[in-house]
């Protein structure tokens, strides 16, 4: 195999001193005995997506290993000199239970300290949104976690915050990333000053526990909440941490853990994959339900900050919900909440993105709340708490399975979102209803609205060109009607402009520039066409939906919308 050039030059950089004789070593043997991986790891640099910089494990700046995180903490702590001159700078770092984080964490350390920066790190791994709770409890001005979210194993990453306790969102992202692509690798200064590293564990563990409970508890009695029963799995992850704790502390006492996954293991050995998207993730959950006869199962992903949610329907079986559902339901139930408190004045809002289902700001309208809708990923929602101080933040969700409760985290967090849906179902039960009765009431009042997630893996340098082509295709030759359906409008974040295609009329778009496509068809109808920052995919959000008006007419409705959703994946070839 012929090396291109380019990919030779970047290799060649990895066999000079600036990196250590381990290293050389292992590109040595890429170029003589895996040349097709040597190109996957030499390609191009690792980038920062919508949830950070994640990437497999391995040598290449297209890989997560010491270097690459090294520059990038080398970038970070010159832009943290710059921005914050003659101040005590401070960071926090976390991390989860991937093979290689507790390394990477004090690898990152060492860098911050090597740069004069204080350095707060968890002694053990921690969940993701305890990192942005200890962020803003510590005061520092950035934050880091170690973690690749619900990628295979052999994934790592590396997330941003900011002092917001938000993930770095512009300016502050451009910057940060000109600043690391200043650098070469023989500037990383990894030489730690360990007086400045302390490390950090219950005092903040017992706070993140007592601010959890105080935002995502309502008055419910102790008699429901004895009445609950709760399967709970934390798939290997981090959330074993928290989660027990939270629901124990908060009166749940009926709380069954998988105990095959509650021990954190980066091999994530029990699933194919840790996600609590994919329903087999669930499944020894589910089987585990059914023997406690529990009312609800609840299943996180390794950082804790998604979580899946299955519930009995209205037959007793046990149905896994999507992140629309769960969004919904939460938010729903924080609204009517805020509304009985008499805290409702005009003045609060709730977030969402662009890629969640539109039922959420239908619900919002229904009590005079402002819905704010940002990109793809919770930087953005939470980059609306931050510009809107003016207004109060009732709770925001995504959905790909994430949902915030309050500000006090700045993330989506699995830890409050657990306590919240179970304090909806134990109300729902205490009352003689269910959180799948809730839902479908909700659908009456609201309109039925069902989304569908087509996402497509496209591996490797090949795969990112195929990406990059369907992207152009459908912007250059954009599609005139879909299932039978005129297309009216078609929404372009990346040059920031709608064209409304019955009257030619082109709008700007008020939102930063992302690589996602949304058309909107006569009948309601919504297709979302998006490359993903994190992985090799491309996802297609699929949004449907139809008025009804009684619970009696969902078993139609829904067989209606599934032949709907059939046809459009049918017309435009996602398989």
């Amino acid at each position: 195999m012929n090396i291109e050039p380019t990919i030779l030059d970047a290799v060649n950089k990895w066999l000079t001193p600036a990196f250590d004789a381990k290293t050389q070593e292992e590109v040595n043997e890429l170029m003589t005995t895996a040349p097709k991986e040597l190109e996957d790891s030499f390609y191009k640099d690792l980038e920062f997506g919508t949830g950070g910089m994640r990437g497999v494990m391995g040598v290449g700046d297209n890989r997560i290993n010491k270097y690459t995180l090294g520059k990038n903490t080398q970038g970070l702590s010159n832009y943290l000199h710059e921005v914050f001159p003659n101040q005590e700078i401070k960071v926090v770092i976390a991390y989860d239970c991937r093979h290689n984080s507790d390394t990477l964490a004090k690898i990152v350390a060492d860098v911050f300290s090597a740069n004069g920066i204080k350095v707060y790190l968890f002694s053990e791994l921690r969940p993701t949104p305890e990192l942005s709770f200890a962020l803003k409890h510590l005061k520092c001005q950035c934050g880091i976690v170690l973690t690749a979210s619900h990628n295979p194993p052999e994934y790592n990453g590396y997330k941003v915050y900011w002092q917001d306790g938000g993930q770095i969102v512009p300016p502050e992202d451009a910057a940060i990333i000109n600043a690391i692509e200043k650098l070469n690798y023989d500037q990383i200064k990894f030489a730690a000053q360990d007086n400045l590293i302390e490390y950090i564990n219950t005092e903040i563990d017992n706070a993140f526990i007592k601010s959890s409970i105080e935002n995502a508890s309502f008055n419910t009695p102790q008699s429901a909440k004895d009445e609950l029963e709760i399967v709970f799995t934390s798939l290997h992850g981090t959330s074993i941490k928290s989660i027990p704790a939270v629901l124990e502390t908060a009166g749940y006492k009926n709380v069954h853990i998988v105990p095959e996954q509650a021990e954190p293991n980066g091999d994530f050995p029990t699933v194919k994959s840790p996600n609590p998207e994919e329903p087999e993730a669930l499944t020894m959950a589910l089987a585990l339900a059914e023997k406690t006869n529990a009312d609800i199962v609840v299943g996180t992903d390794p950082d804790c900050d998604r979580l899946g949610v299955a519930v009995r329907n209205n037959d007793g079986k046990m149905i896994l919900l999507n992140g629309n559902q769960t969004m919904v339901l939460m938010t729903s139930f924080l609204l009517k909440e805020w509304k009985k408190a008499g805290k409702l004045n005009g003045k609060q809002f709730v977030g969402s993105t662009i890629v969640s289902t539109p039922m959420i700001m239908e619900l919002a309208s229904s009590y005079g709340v402002e819905c704010k809708v940002g990109l793809t990923g919770f930087k953005w929602i939470a980059k609306m708490i931050k510009d809107f101080p003016e207004l109060e933040f009732i709770g925001g969700g995504e959905e790909s399975f994430g949902f915030m409760v309050g500000d006090a985290v700045r993330d989506k967090d699995a830890v409050a979102a657990t306590l919240l849906i179970c304090e909806v179902a134990a109300q729902a039960k205490a009352k003689g209803s269910s959180v799948y009765q809730e839902l479908q009431q909700l659908y009456v009042e609201n309109g039925f609205y069902k989304e569908y997630l087509v996402s497509l893996t496209k591996k490797g340098m090949e795969g990112l060109q195929e990406i990059n082509q369907m992207m152009v295709d459908l912007r250059e030759n954009p599609m005139k009607e879909i299932n039978g359906q005129r297309v009216i409008m078609v929404e372009d974040y990346q040059s920031s402009t709608a064209l409304n295609l019955l009257t030619q009329e082109v709008s700007d778009l008020t939102f930063p520039k992302s690589n996602v496509l949304i058309y909107y068809t006569e009948d309601g109808s919504k297709i979302c066409a998006r490359p993903s920052g994190t992985e090799p995919k491309i996802k297609f959000y699929i949004s449907v939906n139809a008025a009804i008006e009684n619970v009696s007419e969902i078993t139609e409705a829904e067989a209606f919308l599934d032949q709907k959703i059939a046809s459009i994946i049918s017309e435009m070839q996602l398989k």
